[in-house]
């Protein structure tokens, strides 16, 4: 039996290390192995604890989140770091520098929730399976078969759309993607991030002033538009629907999938609808399986699917479920997906415009 992952706690408020101590003793699997009331102190106890993982939240006096990050990344360029942030604007822009800092993962703390034991119960269902993901990764990428054998089918060799799915690690991996698509990149494309309400709006904007292509959060209605990105917004499933020549964008809270709202395979689902086989499908870096489920429905239509590797995704959870159910054509380090989809997208490009011609 593995000995527990070992957890250093850093928060200045009392209440909030009281509840997590409560949520990590809780679990078999896990230990409080210290706390600490600010970055300094917490600077401190990494070198003479050694922990697996430590949990850091934001805002701290003396010296808060971001600095202890920063200066933690420089002596524990791999131990976890797992942000604890506020669901309001200045924590999802506190967040989201804190993953481009080096932070491993984040979880939010719990607001407007009927009770504490709701609230813990929230904060348990988010923390404790993120610890384990990034400290116990070959216990996690273990996942059920596949409801039905797929059905082989021909590739198409047509890409009208871009469908991404991403979670854990995914705002630096939708980075380095997107970052490097041509502003003139001739389809659509539609993106899934497991974020909550507030973070994916940030996220967005933080993308669209970072690439060449347009990137937005999704709203009802939208049309899609070659050359455009859009990301599902926290919160809400975001489908395709409509025709491949006039195809927009569709917002609902129906019930969660694989745990998620907004869920990779209800959008996958919707494509499959759309375009059939059309569509040219990549699996980023993230936690559990979603997008599995949506990657066969694509395939049995003759799609293409890339998904990132191992070494270079934080969580090799969703791509590694992928890739063992046989659907992944391609497995790839991040910094080779943007030149495939590029490649892949153009080349189908050319050969439909000769066989128009």
């Amino acid at each position: 039996m593995s000995p527990p992952v070992r957890v250093l706690i850093v928060d200045d408020s009392v209440v909030i290390r009281r509840l997590l101590s409560t949520i990590i003793e809780g679990d078999p699997d896990l230990e409080v192995a210290g706390m600490a009331q600010n970055g300094r102190i917490a600077l401190e106890r990494v070198a003479k604890l050694k922990p697996d993982v430590v949990t850091l939240d934001i805002e701290m006096p003396e010296m808060n989140g971001l600095e202890t990050l920063v200066a933690l990344r420089k002596t524990n360029p791999t131990l976890p770091i797992i942000m604890f942030s506020t669901l309001t604007a200045r924590g999802a822009e506190a967040t989201l520098d804190a993953l481009s800092f080096g932070a491993s993962d984040y979880v939010t703390k719990p607001a407007n929730v009927g009770s504490v034991r709701e609230g813990m119960d929230r904060v348990r269902d988010d923390l404790i399976p993120k610890i384990k993901n990034l400290c116990r990764p070959a216990v996690a990428l273990t996942f059920p078969p596949l409801d039905r054998p797929i059905r082989s089918v021909e590739p198409t060799g047509r890409i009208d759309v871009l469908a991404i799915g991403s979670s854990t690690g995914g705002p630096n991996a939708l980075s380095a993607v997107l970052t490097r698509l041509p502003a003139d990149l001739p389809v659509p494309i539609v993106i899934v991030q497991h974020m909550p309400p507030v973070f994916t709006k940030f996220l967005a904007s933080r993308l669209d002033d970072s690439c060449a292509i347009s990137v937005g959060e999704g709203e009802p209605g939208v049309r899609l538009e070659p050359g455009c990105a859009w990301i599902a917004p926290g919160d809400f499933h975001m489908t395709v629907t409509g025709s491949p020549i006039d195809a927009h964008l569709s917002i609902s809270q129906g019930a969660q999938e694989n745990y998620c709202r907004p869920a990779v395979d209800v959008l996958f689902r919707s494509v499959t609808k759309v375009y059939g086989g059309n569509v040219l499908a990549v699996i980023l870096t993230g936690m559990g399986s979603d997008g599995r489920s949506g990657c066969v429905d694509l395939k049995e239509r003759g799609a293409h699917v890339i998904v990132q590797d191992k070494e270079t995704s934080v969580v090799w959870g969703m791509p590694g479920a992928v890739a063992s159910a046989g659907l992944a054509d391609d497995v790839l380090p991040l910094d080779d997906i943007a030149p495939e989809i590029s490649r892949r997208v153009l080349a189908a490009n050319t050969a439909r415009s000769s066989r128009r011609n």
